[in-house]
C-alpha cells in the first residue's frame, strides 16, 4: 500500500506504537528537518542545497536529497515519488514524497 507524507509535525507521539504510524511520523519528522541541524546527530534530515534557486529549479533539485533522506534514515520505506506544493505567496516549496512500506 502507498502512502504520501508531508513534513507535518503536529500531533507527534514520541512512544507511538502503531509501527505504521511510527514509519509516517519519522519520514514527517525527516522531510522537517534540513541536515546539520540536529545536534549529535549532523547527518540527520535533507540536503537543503536546493535552497533559495528559483522554485521551478528548487523543485528539480529537491527530488535527489529527498529520496536519498528518506531512504537513508526509514530503510522500511520504499520512496516511490517526490513532489512538491508550492506556496506562491511565501515562496515557500514543500517536499511531498510517496512511499511504499516494504517492512512493517
Amino acid at each position: 500500500m502507498n502512502y504520501t507524507v508531508a513534513p507535518n509535525l503536529t500531533n507527534l507521539s514520541f512512544n507511538e506504537t502503531n509501527t505504521l504510524a511510527s514509519i509516517l511520523q519519522n519520514i514527517a519528522i525527516i522531510l522537517a528537518t534540513p541536515k546539520g541541524t540536529v545536534p549529535m546527530a549532523r547527518d540527520f534530515g535533507v540536503e537543503m542545497d536546493f535552497l533559495d534557486l528559483p522554485i521551478p529549479m528548487a523543485e528539480m533539485m529537491m527530488v535527489a536529497p529527498v529520496r536519498e533522506a528518506v531512504e537513508h534514515w526509514e530503510p522500511r520505506a520504499k520512496v516511490l515519488e517526490v513532489t512538491s506544493k508550492r506556496d506562491s505567496v511565501s515562496g515557500k516549496l514543500t517536499p511531498i514524497v510517496k512511499v511504499e512500506i516494504v517492512n512493517e
